[in-house]
């Protein structure tokens, strides 16, 4: 079994929202929602993600971005942005998905989350991580 098989099967068994395989072998599961497992995971160590294989319900345009700039190696998601795609392709970050879609909705599926809206357009990730992280 791949590593991301590993993650893709603990999210469905868990109902996590994220899961992550870190480098040094140790699987953990998340729950919280949008992004904020990851922001708490990179304020506690922003190297902790190098190398580690991710699998998450929703990924964006805003968390591949993050992701990216943090060193994952793979993300598996039930749902991903269009947007994420062009991110993680020039990155080479190898990623799947369950669902593939023009854009992540808002809370209230009704139109385009806020944040996904924002950061569509801007090149460069690095500025998205430092102004997410800096929140």
């Amino acid at each position: 079994m791949t590593n991301l098989e590993k993650v893709k099967e603990r999210l469905y068994t868990t109902n996590a929202s994220l899961v992550v395989l870190y480098s040094n072998g140790e699987v953990k599961e998340y729950y919280q929602n949008r992004i904020n497992d990851i922001k708490d995971i990179l304020h506690k160590n922003e190297d902790s993600l190098i190398g580690a294989s991710i699998a998450d319900k929703v990924i964006g345009k805003l968390a591949g971005s993050m992701l990216t700039v943090a060193g994952v190696k793979e993300i598996y998601a039930d749902v991903m942005s269009k947007h994420a795609l062009p991110v993680l392709e020039k990155n080479n970050v190898k990623y799947e998905y369950k669902n593939l879609v023009e854009y992540i909705q808002n809370n209230d599926k009704t139109g385009m989350c806020p944040m996904e809206n924002k950061y569509k357009d801007e090149a460069d990730i690095s500025k998205i991580y430092k102004e997410i992280m800096n929140k």
